[in-house]
């Protein structure tokens, strides 16, 4: 007589994590979460400016990978603004080992470059303004230079934390 032992159902959930979550090391932080909880899953960008994120757990594990996912990214850098959960009414056969899906990076590069020259523009009518204005333009370059300084500053420090988080990992 065999003796079968009863796990409590897994059921599928899509979160998706609204707010300040891309171009931060966010989905770096969701993967690392949903390992360390031993879940299948997926994270990955969305269009929208969200961080979208397949699994599958107990209700209970679930309910705690979201709370994680909320005080770890925020100490992490990001600014979330909600978390939605809504259960799938179907399983879906993910990866065992929780992963951050990469296909979308060529989409994050274009937006970035998309930003970058955004800023570029910007610089370029700051200095046409100083042929209007020396000094007011001096000061407006002055001004965005200090302004992206400390935004690399901010990345950079960002950028460090999870750095250190990985290294003290391996």
């Amino acid at each position: 007589m065999t003796t079968t032992i009863e796990r409590p159902m897994q059921k599928c959930h899509s979160i998706i994590v609204t707010g300040k979550v891309q171009d931060i090391g966010f989905r770096s932080v969701v993967e690392h979460i949903g390992r360390s909880f031993g879940m299948p899953g997926l994270v990955f960008n969305a269009r929208d400016g969200s961080v979208k994120i397949l699994c599958c757990g107990e209700d209970s594990v679930i309910d705690n990978f979201t709370q994680t996912i909320r005080v770890r990214g925020e100490e992490s850098g990001a600014k979330i603004k909600g978390i939605k959960e809504l259960l799938l009414p179907f399983n879906i056969d993910l990866p065992e080992e929780f992963s951050k899906v990469s296909s979308d990076d060529e989409i994050d590069i274009g937006r970035k470059l998309d930003k970058g020259n955004l800023l570029l523009n910007n610089m370029n009518v700051t200095l046409n303004n100083m042929s209007v204005d020396n000094k007011t333009g001096f000061n407006n370059l002055n001004s965005g230079l200090n302004n992206l300084t400390t935004m690399m500053s901010e990345h950079n420090t960002r950028l460090e934390a999870i750095l250190e988080k990985l290294v003290n990992k391996s």
